[in-house]
């Protein structure tokens, strides 16, 4: 594959984090021209070039944005969601610490689209280096006059607080986030209202990812249809794809939505183990499991839910014919369950039980009943939690069984992990 980096195109270069090297690079030219429009011609660019949401769910970012009432007398804000949690992605960390600038333009670009003047970069806890360099990218950018009163001269006033989180998961659910932003225990709300007219301080509040709004200045310059013509015009634009496990290279791969696994793999340089393909998760391990099968199926927020699972944070995980998917899927269970805020029934406790039935499945106590509770179980957590954290712990449960279910039946026989010597890589994160 030939591609021209758009998101990454900055990295690699001397200091990509520094103001002046930005500058060289196109950096604060769209928030220029995004200065000298109306802020609801903005809103239109954004919905014209179907930008969706880069954090998972996938929502046009310019309708989430209109969202915003006019009317409403009080402040306005824009929250980023550089929390992260979601096990095997590492896309937003390496956005943050090459290219800052990018975000904190689209953030600024964002602020004036909706008519907020403040915006708080909320960032997983444990990611002091990224928190520090996106911290100092903001001093930067304020001492240049990108931030501050009176913007360029365009009379826009703007500031951005980075926050650091207290490493909870599900900080990275949108209203979680907006009650530990104020202070709160972290824990989802109930919805509607919704964050538009009810967020940070029961104000108006456009909640974006990082690679989401680090999209938006490249749109400003190239235009809708520029962007629209990387990728399926469903899920157009360029993706950062987090690719992790049994790839020769490991690491983050930019290329349109839309881009498959099997694309994905020869990048990386292949299998690194000789073998191939057995398992591997599309979007992180809250997406169901897809198999060999699904090489080529397009990763955009389509065609992977037409496939049967979601391309949700485009963390590719990658399992081989070597490793053992009842440890992965226990792995997964055990983080879902550490991570659980015990808010509701079904979360708290199913995820308990899930982590229960793999630990006998492991140990060789496992039964044939113990494979239609886990069933049971799932049918018990999707739909009823308060979130959706409790439902994507059912994903690789449900997933791995429709697909594997003889490697299941085979722990229950042969009395124990028939990979005990090749554990798989869930653990890795």
């Amino acid at each position: 594959m030939s591609l021209s980096p758009v998101l990454t195109k900055r990295f690699g270069t001397q200091q990509p984090w520094k103001l002046d090297n930005y500058e060289r690079l196109d950096g604060y030219a769209g928030l220029r021209k995004a200065l000298a429009m109306a802020p609801a011609d903005l809103v239109t660019l954004v919905k014209d070039s179907n930008l969706r949401g880069r954090g998972g769910a996938g929502f046009p970012t310019g309708m989430k944005w209109s969202f915003i009432p006019k009317d409403n007398p009080k402040p306005k804000y824009v929250v980023v969601n550089a929390d992260e949690g979601e096990p095997g992605t590492c896309r937003d960390l390496p956005l943050m610490m090459n290219d800052p600038h990018s975000m904190i333009e689209g953030i600024i670009i964002a602020c004036f689209a909706v008519g907020a003047n403040r915006a708080f970069v909320y960032i997983r806890g444990e990611a002091i280096h990224a928190i520090r360099r996106v911290t100092a990218a903001v001093n930067e950018a304020r001492v240049k006059g990108y931030l501050g009163t009176n913007i360029l001269g365009s009379g826009f006033d703007c500031d951005i607080v980075v926050h650091g989180g207290a490493g909870a998961y599900i900080c990275g659910e949108e209203t979680a986030l907006l009650d530990s932003l104020e202070g709160r225990r972290g824990q989802p709300r109930l919805k509607p209202p919704f964050p538009a007219t009810n967020g940070l301080y029961d104000s108006p509040t456009v909640v974006n990812n990082v690679g989401t709004l680090a999209s938006v200045p490249y749109i400003v310059l190239g235009g809708a249809d520029w962007f629209k013509a990387m990728g399926p015009a469903g899920s157009p634009g360029p993706c950062i794809y987090s690719l992790s496990g049994r790839v020769a290279n490991p690491g983050q791969y930019e290329a349109p939505m839309g881009t498959t696994l099997r694309e994905l793999i020869e990048l990386a340089g292949g299998m690194s183990r000789g073998k191939d393909v057995k398992f591997w998760t599309p979007g992180g391990s809250s997406t169901p499991l897809f198999t060999e099968a699904h090489l080529d199926t397009p990763l955009d927020f389509d065609e992977a839910v037409k496939a049967g699972s979601m391309n949700g944070t485009s963390a590719v995980m990658i399992f081989d014919e070597g490793d053992c998917v009842v440890r992965a899927v226990k792995k997964w269970s055990e983080f879902y369950r550490h991570e659980s805020c015990g808010k509701c029934t079904p979360c708290r406790e199913g995820t308990y039980w899930y982590v229960g039935i793999y630990d006998r499945l492991e140990a060789g106590r496992g039964t044939d009943e113990d494979l239609e509770t886990l069933l049971d179980l799932s049918d018990n957590i999707l739909g009823r939690s308060f979130c959706a954290l409790g439902d994507g712990a059912t994903s690789p449960v449900s997933s791995s069984i429709k697909f594997f279910k003889d490697e299941y039946i085979a722990h229950i026989e042969n009395q124990g992990c028939p990979y005990a010597g090749n554990r798989a890589l869930a653990g890795a994160h």
